[in-house]
């Protein structure tokens, strides 16, 4: 939960580059280090960033906004065409004035209806030059008025239904990312362990297997084993030397990965504690369909996608009927020659107009459009139920994995115990003749299989439970929702 906390306060911005020295990491420090400084984190930050933005932007957009119009200077001189109603002739005649205007409106939008009010006074300066000189002010001091479409389509009901889900769907896909991050961080972690695993078992085998060849060879001087044997066990001094450059490759290669994930200096040294034996939890398939039908960005999208089809549906239906549109204002404007006495006696200004278009012939252009919406809703609504089962179908089969790997990890802990208690048995029994070369080597092997099964299990119990935390975005361990990191 910090760590989430940290990335929406942004500290730190960057983890920069760890200095090339030995870093000890464990599973928990290396998912809040990739979930901080990796480049994944910052690309989900902007993602998040983005769509916070874009709910502001709505957010802002349902309130009432103030706008200055001017026109400081305007100035003609030119020829222009002119009717005279005394010759009924048009001619031509030279003008030369200057004009100045400016306005200053509040608009507010009526979601519910879809309208608009606004309120607004303006002013307005004329002067003309030549024979007819003259100079004249207009001004409103006060106008309110209402517009809307009657029958039209109205976005702004649709916005109040869509847009603070998508911001919902933004922050739950923020958490999903981090989620997501923490899961590729724990992929790379275990691959270092096995890799790390796979390079300390092959040094202890180049050191056993020396030493069990000197030990070899002062039994072969007294007879107590064959010349067979005694190549046997050069050869796995062989082998094992040539195992142990080979995990040395691996371990350089599993460690470059997992510097890079997490943006460390690609030469660091990593070194990692492997977690302890988890604590008991059982996970219900109930209880996590639940929080994954609440939390999962995936079903959100799934909803917003039947609303905007349904959007498109009402947008199409409403543009195949007649459309009406309706505006009035009522207030005040006056004119005169003078600045002093354009508010004085202001008249009185009504307007108020309705308009209407009516589709006579399309060829069904309108009613294609509107059948296609309606088909392509009941193919969301389709591909949503789909969807949704295919999404629950991984949430309760990663459940049971989870539920049986958390079994897993116990067994194997006992396996790896009870191989480490053999091979040390029978290695003692080899070095005093009483074990053979065969039941040393499968011993051995049984001991190297354990651990990896061990660090295997502790991998797979630990991604099936940050897979878990991804589909639900709920900490099963604290019992607590990753959404309330925004509530904070």
């Amino acid at each position: 939960m910090k760590t989430i906390l940290s990335i929406l306060l942004f500290f730190p911005l960057f983890a920069g580059s760890v200095a090339a020295q030995p870093v000890t990491l464990s599973l928990e420090k290396t998912i809040a280090i990739a979930a901080d400084s990796s480049l994944e984190a910052f690309r989900s930050q902007n993602m998040y960033l983005a769509g916070f933005w874009q709910f502001r932007t709505y957010r802002a957009g349902r309130l009432p906004s103030l706008e200055l119009s001017l026109t400081p200077a305007q100035y003609y001189h030119d020829i222009t065409r002119r009717y005279d109603s005394g010759e009924d002739i048009d001619v031509y005649r030279k003008q030369q004035y200057y004009y100045a205007y400016g306005m200053l409106s509040v608009e507010q939008n009526f979601d519910l209806l879809g309208g608009k009010f606004f309120l607004d006074t303006d002013m307005g300066y004329m002067r003309n030059f030549g024979a007819n000189a003259y100079t004249q002010y207009t001004a409103v001091p006060i106008r309110f008025g209402y517009s809307q479409d009657l029958l039209g389509y109205n976005p702004f009901k649709w916005e109040r239904k869509i847009e603070p889900l998508k911001y919902e769907k933004v922050k739950k896909e923020f958490l999903y990312n981090v989620e997501q991050i923490s899961e590729t961080a724990t992929e790379y972690f275990f691959q270092l362990a096995m890799a790390q695993a796979e390079y300390d078992l092959a040094k202890d085998n180049v050191a056993s297997t020396d030493t069990l060849y000197r030990t070899g060879e002062q039994r072969y001087r007294i007879a107590s084993i064959t010349r067979a044997d005694l190549l046997t066990l050069k050869l796995d001094a062989v082998n094992a030397r040539n195992t142990l450059q080979n995990a040395d490759i691996a371990l350089k290669r599993a460690m470059f990965g997992l510097a890079s994930f997490l943006n460390f200096d690609k030469t660091a040294e990593i070194r990692l504690q492997l977690p302890g034996k988890p604590v008991e939890m059982t996970i219900s398939v109930d209880d996590a369909l639940a929080r994954a039908r609440e939390n999962n960005p995936k079903f959100l999208n799934l909803r917003q996608q039947i609303l905007e089809a349904e959007q498109t549906v009402d947008k199409t239906r409403r543009e195949s009927l007649f459309n009406a549109s309706f505006r009035a204002s009522i207030g005040f404007n006056q004119a005169a020659e003078r600045f002093s006495d354009v508010y004085l006696d202001p008249m009185r200004q009504d307007v108020v107009s309705i308009s209407i278009t009516i589709p006579l012939i399309d060829w069904g252009v309108r009613k294609g459009r509107y059948n296609i919406a309606r088909n392509t809703l009941n193919v969301a609504r389709i591909s949503t139920r789909q969807e949704e089962l295919a999404l629950e179908e991984d949430l309760i089969m990663t459940v049971g994995d989870f539920n049986i790997r958390q079994r897993l990890i116990a067994s194997a802990d006992e396996a790896l115990e009870l191989a480490e208690m053999a091979f040390s048995e029978t290695r003692q029994r080899f070095i005093i003749g009483k074990a053979d070369i065969n039941s040393l080597t499968l011993s051995l092997n049984r001991q190297q299989e354990a651990r990896r099964n061990y660090i295997s299990a502790l991998k797979n119990y630990w991604l099936s439970y940050y897979k878990i935390r991804k589909l639900t975005l709920f900490d099963f361990i604290h019992k607590t929702s990753l959404s309330t990191i925004f509530e904070l």
